[in-house]
């Protein structure tokens, strides 16, 4: 068993450096951290370059042994407390993180989807997190990104996807607007969520659209509205004039759910 305990080893540095996007994207890999989490990535086939181990948390019996069983088939290393401190993104660390090579990003956009969502400069990643995990549990298997939109493979964004990063391809568009005219070609409408407008999103159709989730201060940008086919709103009922991008992502993920599923019966 491979024990490191000083913070100079070339492994600890480059997990550190991880913690920054410009390194992910060079080295193609992320973070995630979690018992969960690995369990997931393990479960998904995700491509585990590595797992960490805390020492005293195995010594502690914190750790199944099953899960230690099944990562001893990956390449494994240990580390201090000390050294486990200094790594963790999290309060209460578990006492495990893996690195992941990424998936590639530029990968062709599916056309066999009912909707597409589109995420025009979403900044918090909580935010984006949630919308990954929602479109994972409607069983969508993708999302594009604007280049402004916050990083997905940021530690916080992994986290909160609750496993859903391994199923959900995130897309990031260098030119969002460009990337819009392309699927438009494919024969689909675009759907910006506006507050100006009176078309609620009871009133559109889920099939072949894209849905525009814009940021959370801004909304959808002016030039992605100017090449919408339609804009559409939650109904606001009381003096809340407008959700959380999460949540709007929420409501209109399963008011398609609603419509595929349960309008004919």
């Amino acid at each position: 068993m491979q024990l490191i305990t000083s913070k100079d080893n070339e492994i600890i540095k480059n997990i550190k450096k991880l913690k920054d996007k410009k390194y992910r994207n060079q080295q193609k890999e992320f973070i995630i951290e979690g018992i969960k989490l690995i369990e997931e990535a393990i479960e998904e086939n995700a491509k585990i370059k590595m797992i960490v181990v805390c020492e005293g948390c195995v010594e502690e019996g914190s750790i199944d042994q099953k899960l230690l069983y099944q990562i001893a088939k990956y390449n494994c290393i240990y580390v201090s407390e000390k050294i486990f401190a200094s790594i963790t993104d999290v309060k209460n660390p578990q006492g495990m993180l893996a690195i992941i090579e990424m998936e590639n990003s530029e990968e062709k956009i599916k056309y066999d989807e009912d909707i597409i969502f589109v995420l025009d400069g979403i900044q918090d990643p909580g935010n984006l997190g949630t919308i990954l995990r929602t479109i994972d549990s409607v069983g969508l298997t993708q999302v594009i990104v604007s280049k402004d939109t916050v990083d997905a493979y940021n530690p916080k964004v992994v986290r909160s996807t609750m496993g859903a990063i391994f199923r959900v391809k995130v897309i990031e568009s260098q030119d969002i607007i460009r990337t819009m005219r392309n699927i438009k070609k494919h024969k689909f409408e675009i759907v910006a969520t506006s507050l100006d407008t009176n078309n609620s999103i009871y009133d559109i159709d889920y099939d072949k659209k894209v849905i525009v989730i814009g940021n959370e201060a801004n909304g959808v940008s002016k030039e992605i509205l100017s090449i919408s086919d339609e804009k559409a709103k939650i109904p606001m009922l009381g003096k809340t004039e407008s959700l959380n991008a999460a949540v709007a992502t929420s409501v209109i993920a399963y008011e398609y759910v609603r419509r595929i599923k349960y309008q004919s019966m």
